[in-house]
């Protein structure tokens, strides 16, 4: 049986919208961790937010192979396409953060865990902007913005893609050698679930599946999420992991989850292979509110927990009232908006500078 595209229409908006609800599980997550909800359910809503971030990794590891066996782009255009994705929104977010932090904390920062980053913002702002807070035995985020952590794999993932993708012979081994040198135990750690996503395309592009078997498939995948979640699995694997000689011998902070991490990144895998061929034309007619939501997602992710952390500084918030959680969901949604027309809507304009940074006009990739 001959495969179908491997980014068909309908999975391509399947696609988009698990990405915008992988990135309102993190929210809702935060929601909890930051005490903008309290409740005896309210720890629920932590449930989904590390898998969503595995998620991503997944689907980011997906699309840049798609986008580089399809699409053809040469290593400017992927390089410049990939800064200004990043930069077109974490530059202005970070800036936002530091200045955040520095009025409501001063700018000694007192009482506040990231003080010594606002008092050395020249040194923290580069730092940032270079993604080197998870190398090797690093754990550093910007101030108030916590999920910052796994842009710092994902951008040395897609450097590490770029080296061993476009370049050949001696300059690929010795360049990826060191990408990998720099990048430490814990990046290692995680690349297995962002190279899953790069593997499930080349798989699913050389295969097609019944639709039958696909949707069983699928809600196969749902069932075994649901049951990874209701047996803890998750707190199991994760103390399985520390308990290791790696887990004893190094800090492994974010990537402490790594054996959690491979069993959900699977399942996500599971998902998507399945989804692909599983005949959800439905999507299409949600085509349009998925495409629009989803575009703004990255802003969400990450801008999200600069206004919960700043929220309850800025107005009286009660934990307990349903009208407050509301509240500060419009203030999160407003923020998103505003920030992502300025931004992600317009990260076009952000490939001029990286542009002239590598050379000669690059085309969208």
């Amino acid at each position: 049986m001959g495969a179908a595209p491997s980014l068909d229409r309908s999975f391509s908006i399947y696609l988009d919208l698990v990405r915008f609800l992988a990135a309102l599980a993190v929210v809702a997550m935060h929601f909890s961790q930051l005490g903008i909800v309290r409740g005896p359910w309210a720890d629920q809503l932590q449930l989904l937010g590390r898998e969503a971030v595995v998620a991503f990794f997944v689907l980011s590891g997906f699309v840049i192979a798609y986008t580089a066996d399809q699409r053809r782009p040469s290593a400017r255009d992927y390089a410049v396409a990939r800064c200004a994705r990043l930069y077109s929104v974490a530059v202005p977010v970070l800036l936002l953060g530091f200045a955040t932090a520095t009025a409501l904390f001063g700018v000694s920062g007192t009482g506040h865990t990231t003080a010594y980053q606002l008092l050395k913002p020249y040194l923290y702002i580069p730092f940032h902007l270079l993604f080197m807070g998870e190398l090797w035995t690093l754990s550093e985020v910007p101030p108030l913005l916590n999920p910052w952590w796994s842009l710092n794999y994902e951008a040395w993932y897609y450097l590490l893609f770029g080296v061993l993708f476009y370049l050949r012979g001696a300059a690929r081994l010795a360049l990826g050698a060191l990408v990998l040198a720099v990048m430490g135990i814990k990046l290692w750690l995680l690349l297995p679930v962002w190279l899953s996503g790069v593997l499930l395309y080349h798989w699913q592009a050389r295969r097609a599946m019944p639709r039958r078997i696909a949707r069983l498939g699928w809600v196969l995948s749902v069932a075994l999420l649901a049951a990874y979640e209701l047996a803890g699995a998750e707190d199991l694997l994760r103390n399985l992991g520390r308990a290791t000689w790696l887990g004893q011998a190094v800090p492994l902070a974010n990537a402490d989850r790594f054996l959690a991490d491979y069993a959900v990144g699977l399942i996500v895998c599971l998902n998507f292979a399945c989804a692909r061929h599983a005949g959800f034309e439905v999507m299409m007619r949600m085509a349009r509110p998925i495409r629009r939501l989803s575009s703004y997602t990255f802003t969400l992710y990450l801008s999200h927990a600069l206004v919960l952390a700043a929220w309850p500084a800025l107005y009286p918030h009660d934990a307990g009232s349903l009208a407050d959680w509301i509240a500060a969901g419009a203030a999160v949604t407003l923020a998103t908006i505003v920030l992502g027309m300025l931004t992600e809507q317009r990260k076009d304009r952000f490939r001029a500078p990286f542009e002239r940074l590598f050379g000669g006009a690059a085309k969208g990739a």
